[in-house]
């Protein structure tokens, strides 16, 4: 790191002008969480290997910004060269720029890797001491990554109707329609979720993200897709030539965005000629679209800032609402993928007892510490988890993993987003809790589950700590609410049974997962951060119920379903305005052994116990012998003596 840090450093002095910090988003150049292995770039100079974060580095110093899920993990990966900044305790980023930098400071970021809003977040926090937000001409960490992977050239495949559910002409349609509501004439498009979902095609260009890298134009008479033409088949061009989408170079964005402006864009495909735009008095006043937070300031700063309109997507909720289809997909994908973890759950408590002596996931005793026959005997959190996804490989439509998956171990399940390394990675232990959060994409459906478990005998502690982190999953899961209803507001369902005992968790409740997507879909979310008061849950939308406790150098608690958000059939409609509610649409069961059950009220029992009926009564029919036995002990009913 310090040649790394060093060879930067020597840049950020010989740059015009020269530079007395450098960011380093976590962002590619449209925003995304999850970016490809070439995009790592904030990975690359400061060794933090979680998903979000933010370098900054100066003239002698380098610090990293990251939120709560990841102080640990940040803890333990950064050296010594670098300080931690804990998002929600330490002053933001730009706070900490404008006060500790000098006055007419030079600030280096590359505009591609920053979104509008972030920019101009910036920019206003630092005019009071004078400094500057220099945009670089290129990226400078590129220039110091030697050895920086390959961009991916992997095919652009449609999304067929059956899966996607709704046509492009009618996604388009929608989209003019609300454009022309603003008095826009065009929308740019920057998020690769966005795009995907638009055009109804998927990619494999980001690892666990089913998504090209590419751009899109829409104005009120023209489509417009940017990517690499190498990743264009003869059949994706004609399909993109029958719905009127011109296809132009992943590179020519930046011309293009510019001819937008001036409006001087042209399609082949539109119904207007050049001449009749030209003489089209009334577009030059209306308005561009752009999402602050989606767009990066580099494509933003080459249109006229007195005519773009600065709001949250008009695709964003449109994808967040699922039509029939995709609903229909993601419960059936559901199915397949409990299956899938019941599945291995079964093979993973017989491997603990006959490998390790555990008692194993019924019984509650210590383990007998069995020695392994051998060194290829050994189990280890990697190849365990590489275990699950073999079993969710042979499950029909399976296209691969939705994130590397969380198998973690004892200490290892209190790093809230821990991903075990081949050279790292703990051995599995029978009298250690075991949590693990893993999901997959499947063609009609994205999977997002947790369970945690304990093959040997669970401490009082852990019991009452797993007791109130079930508690709050149930509390959330059986809500109903008025609809205007937020996350933010919800939130507090799933925490309180934690706050009983003055605990509590870092992260979010719940955040949208889409439909052959992203697991981490918005614009809704529940979350006690402000910003999931912005938008209310609505009925077909899809959002997990995810509370979990961890206790650092210990262990560590979550679970997790995936919801859907339905209309409620109330006795009453106070105020006329209509009332929501949870399906959960998961299926895998809670280790009852885990449970203090005498701290569950009477509606709790029957939740736990009508939710293992449905659970098993719907796996049945993926199930041989063996694990038919196993799942009908893991969903008998559970009752407590009075």
């Amino acid at each position: 790191m310090s040649e790394i840090l060093s060879s930067l450093r020597s840049l950020m002095a010989t740059h015009s002008p020269p530079l007395d910090a450098l960011v380093v988003p976590s962002e590619d150049y449209h925003q995304s969480e999850y970016v490809s292995g070439r995009d790592k770039r904030r990975e690359f100079v400061s060794g933090f290997t979680g998903s979000a974060g933010l370098a900054l580095i100066t003239k002698n110093e380098a610090r990293l910004w990251t939120d709560g899920r990841y102080f640990l993990q940040a803890t333990q990966q950064l050296s010594n060269e670098w300080t931690l900044m804990r998002m929600g305790e330490d002053p933001l980023v730009e706070v900490w720029m404008s006060d500790n930098l000098s006055e007419e400071a030079n600030i280096g970021v590359d505009p591609w890797c920053v979104s509008v809003d972030t920019a101009n977040r910036w920019s206003k926090s630092f005019a009071k001491k004078n400094q500057n937000l220099v945009p670089t001409t290129t990226d400078l960490v590129d220039e110091v990554w030697q050895n920086r992977p390959p961009s991916q050239m992997s095919p652009v495949v449609v999304h067929p109707l059956e899966f996607s559910g709704r046509s492009v002409s009618d996604k388009l349609e929608e989209l003019r329609s609300k454009l022309k509501q603003e008095s826009a004439r065009g929308y740019v498009i920057a998020a690769l979720d966005e795009v995907a979902w638009l055009y109804n095609i998927r990619g494999t260009d980001v690892a666990y993200c089913p998504v090209a890298h590419a751009f899109a134009i829409v104005t009120t008479d023209s489509a417009f897709l940017y990517l690499d033409k190498k990743k264009v088949s003869t059949e994706a061009s004609d399909y993109f030539k029958g719905l009127g989408v011109e296809v132009r170079e992943y590179t020519d964005v930046i011309s293009d965005v510019a001819l937008l402006a001036s409006d001087r864009l042209f399609s082949s495909f539109s119904s207007k000629s050049t001449k009749d735009m030209e003489i089209d008095s009334d577009r030059s006043d209306e308005w561009l679209w752009v999402d602050p937070g989606k767009c990066c300031y580099a494509l933003y700063s080459k249109l006229d800032a007195d005519k773009v309109l600065l709001q949250p997507s008009p695709l964003s909720l449109p994808k967040a609402l699922k039509n029939p289809v995709e609903l229909e997909g993601l419960k059936k994908a559901h199915v397949r993928d409990g299956a899938a973890v019941v599945q291995y759950l079964v093979w993973l408590d017989q491997q603990m007892q006959e490998l390790y002596g555990a008692s194993g996931y019924f019984m509650e005793a210590e383990s007998n510490k069995k020695k392994r026959t051998s060194e290829t005997a050994k189990l280890t959190e990697l190849t365990v988890s590489d275990k699950l996804e073999s079993l969710r490989a042979a499950k029909e439509h399976f296209r691969g993993l939705s994130f590397p998956t969380i198998s973690s171990v004892g200490s290892n399940a209190a790093i809230i987003h821990y991903s075990p390394e081949p050279e790292t990675c703990a051995e599995m232990d029978p009298d250690k809790i075991y949590l693990c959060d893993s999901g997959a994409q499947y063609l009609d459906g994205t999977t997002d589950i947790t369970r945690t478990v304990h093959f040997g005998k669970p401490s009082p502690h852990e019991k009452d700590c797993y007791t109130a982190v079930l508690k709050g999953h149930v509390a959330l899961g059986n809500a109903r609410f008025p609809k205007g209803t937020s996350g933010y507001t919800l939130d507090i369902l799933a925490r309180a049974p934690l706050w009983k005992y003055g605990l509590d968790y870092r992260h979010g409740t719940g955040h949208g997962v889409g439909s052959y997507l992203f697991v981490h879909e918005g614009p809704h979310q529940v979350s006690f951060r402000l910003h999931a008061m912005n938008v209310p849950l609505q009925a077909s939308m899809t959002v997990t119920d995810e509370p979990g406790y961890y206790e650092d150098g210990n262990f560590g608690i979550r679970l997790e379903n995936v919801l859907v958000v339905n209309d409620a059939e109330t006795e009453f409609n106070f105020g006329d305005k209509g009332y929501l509610q949870f399906e959960h649409i998961t299926w895998a069961p809670y280790q009852v052994k885990l449970i203090n059950l005498e701290q569950l009220t009477r509606e709790e029992i029957d939740w736990l116990n009508t939710y293992h009926l449905k659970c098993k009564d719907i796996l049945a029919p993926f199930m041989n012998q063996t694990e038919m036995e196993w799942l009908k002990k893991a969903t008998e009913p559970v009752s407590v003596l009075v």
